[in-house]
Parts: C-alpha cells; structure tokens; sequence
C-alpha cells in the first residue's frame, strides 16, 4: 500500500497485477510534505525494530486496513485505486514466479497442472508464498460489509493507459511505466490449463470473476 499526503492518495498493492511498477512510478509522492521528515524516521525506526512500531502500512494491505486507522475525514477525502489481474492470467504468474524464486516450496510439483491440484488441495498446509495468489483480489478491495472503497480500478492489461487516468486525476505529469517483471518467456495463460484446472480456477475465484468482470476467453475485463 502506498499513501502519499503530498497527492492526497492511496494505491493498494494487489500481488502479481503490476503494483512494483506502479509503485516505482509513484513513490517518489510519498514525501514532499510537512510530516515527510517525522515519516522518515518513525519509518526507519520502525525498520529497526522490526516493524513493531507500526508506522507504516506493509506492502500488500488491504484497503480496510487504512480506513480503519486512518481518521475517517482524511480516508474519505483520498483518491484510492488498485489494480486487478486476470485470475487465470494470476495463476500462471504466480506460478513460474514461484518455480523461478521459491522452486524448494514447491516440493516436487513443478508443472503447472501438478502444482494447482496441490495449491488447491485443502488438506495442504499453509504456505505464504503459495497462498498470497490464492487470496481473493475483490478482498484487498472492500470494506467489512463487502462494500467497495476503491474510487478507481485499473486492469492490468491496460497498465498504461490506467496509468495515465490516475495522474490526469490526480493532477500529476504521466510517464511511460516501468514495467517491471513482466514476463515475455512463456504462452498465453490459455494453453496451460485443462478443463479439471480451469474448474478450480472458476470456482475459487468467483467473486472476483463476477464483480471484476473478467472472461477465460477474454484477455481484458469487461467494464
């Protein structure tokens, strides 16, 4: 999650959609106000103690996290935006980022069809890395009573032009992105699922498939 009070707004950080370009591009709006220096060093300090102060919001919050410790005049009055992925496309992310960093959590499952029969088992134990990409994008998003408190979402698919609407919105000059870790090595997510898979996929993510709009035919969103 990225605040910035210099811009008055608040990027959750949705794993595996694109966010670590996202944030590169607008992390230098996290300072340039007048609590900029205070941030700084209850940040480090934090750092120091490993995190235990709290004064920061970790890379991956939910949304409801800031509106429950942020002043609630101060939460509403900010531009907040994500940025969602296709759930089928995510999987297939998620997966060879996993076979590429993390290969030893794998324990043996190392094609595709193997490794989400394993991931989807409910028997399995829980592992962050392995289970961060099976939690529920639309989660990240809502409020206790599943309300959405997003003002904006944008598509991974349209990184950049999604982009663009965010800085124009917020009254900042837009860039070409940087984007960062997309992969340019493998198929469309199409080809690596089975009917048996895609099902899994399907039945797991369907709130997100339903309010995100996405299609398994559809590379883009509908909106």
């Amino acid at each position: 999650m990225l605040l910035s009070h210099s811009k008055q707004f608040l990027f959750v950080h949705i794993a595996k959609t694109g966010g670590t370009s996202m944030r590169d591009a607008l992390s230098q709006y996290r300072w340039g106000h007048r609590y900029a220096l205070a941030q700084f060093i209850c940040n480090k300090m934090s750092q120091l103690c490993g995190h235990k102060i709290g004064s920061r919001f970790p890379r991956h919050s939910r949304i409801i996290a800031a509106k429950e410790m942020l002043p609630e005049e101060y939460f509403e009055g900010l531009f907040k935006f994500a940025v969602v992925r296709n759930p089928w496309d995510l999987q297939v992310s998620s997966f060879h980022h996993i076979k590429r960093e993390r290969p030893q959590v794998m324990q043996g499952h190392d094609t595709f069809e193997s490794f989400m029969r394993w991931k989807f088992d409910p028997s399995r134990e829980y592992q962050y890395h392995i289970d961060t990409s099976l939690q529920l994008q639309t989660d990240y998003l809502v409020d206790l009573h599943g309300n959405l408190l997003t003002n904006f979402i944008g598509h991974y698919e349209n990184l950049q032009s999604d982009f663009d609407h965010v800085c124009k919105t917020l009254g900042i000059p837009s860039k070409k992105m940087p984007h960062k870790r997309k992969a340019a090595d493998r198929a469309s997510y199409h080809t690596y699922y089975t009917d048996e898979i895609k099902a899994l996929v399907d039945k797991h993510f369907a709130k997100d498939i339903e309010i995100l709009g996405y299609q398994f035919d559809e590379q883009h969103a509908k909106t």
